[in-house]
C-alpha cells in the first residue's frame, strides 16, 4: 500500500479551538503511512457566491479545491453553534461542492469528528454535518462516531489536546477507518 495523504479541515476559527486541537493532536495517533495536512484557511475564503464560481476561482478557494483534490481523504473537526455547523465550515463546504458536478468532494472519504464543552459533544452538529456531505455525494465514514463532549476538560487554555484512553482510540479507530476506505475502490453514483 502506497502512503496516504489527509487534509483535516476545522470549522472553528478561533485560536485556541479545542476541534483546532483534537486535529492536531492526530498526527501522534496516525497509523504508519498515513500523513495529516492541516488546514487553516476557512476564514480566508470569500463568501460563496455564484457570480465567483466561474474560473477562474479565487485565489483561496483554488488552493482549497487543490489541496481538497490531491487528499486521498479528508478529516473535518466541526464545532457546535446553534446546533449545527459553523458559517465558515458551511461555506468552505459550499466552495468545495461547486460548480454543480465537478465537486472534489464527489466520493472522496470523509470522517467527522468533533468537540465541545456541551454533555453532547458535537453530536446534533455532526448530524447536520454528515447530511451536508452525503448531499454533496462524499463518501462518508460512519464508525466510529467521535463526539468529544465536556471538551473544556479535555484541552489546556491553548487548545492543546490532553489526551485520553478513550479518545484517543476512537480517534486511532476513525483514521484507521478513513485510511481503509481511502484504499477501497469506491464507485461514485452519476450525478
Amino acid at each position: 500500500m502506497s502512503d496516504l495523504k489527509f487534509l483535516a479541515l476545522f470549522g472553528s476559527l478561533r485560536r485556541a479551538s479545542h476541534n483546532t486541537g483534537l486535529l492536531r493532536s492526530l498526527p501522534a495517533l496516525a497509523p504508519s503511512g498515513v500523513t495529516i495536512q492541516l488546514y487553516d484557511g476557512l476564514g480566508s475564503l470569500p463568501l460563496f457566491n455564484e457570480d465567483l464560481e466561474t474560473l477562474p476561482a479565487p485565489p483561496a478557494v483554488a488552493e482549497l479545491r487543490g489541496l481538497v483534490a490531491a487528499a486521498d481523504g479528508v478529516l473535518i473537526a466541526t464545532p457546535e453553534y446553534n446546533s449545527s455547523i459553523s458559517g465558515s465550515l458551511m461555506n468552505g463546504l459550499d466552495w468545495l461542492s461547486r460548480p454543480v458536478g465537478a465537486s472534489v468532494l464527489l466520493g472522496k472519504p470523509v470522517a467527522v469528528l468533533g468537540a465541545s464543552p456541551s454533555q453532547f459533544g458535537t453530536a446534533r452538529a455532526q448530524l447536520v454535518l454528515r447530511q451536508v456531505l452525503h448531499r454533496i455525494q462524499a463518501q462518508v465514514l460512519d464508525h466510529p462516531e467521535v463526539t468529544v463532549f465536556r471538551s473544556h476538560g479535555r484541552f489546556d487554555s491553548e487548545g492543546t489536546f490532553l489526551g485520553d484512553e478513550v479518545t484517543e482510540r476512537l480517534l486511532g479507530e476513525l483514521l484507521t477507518g478513513l485510511m481503509r476506505m481511502s484504499c477501497t475502490d469506491v464507485s461514485v453514483p452519476a450525478v
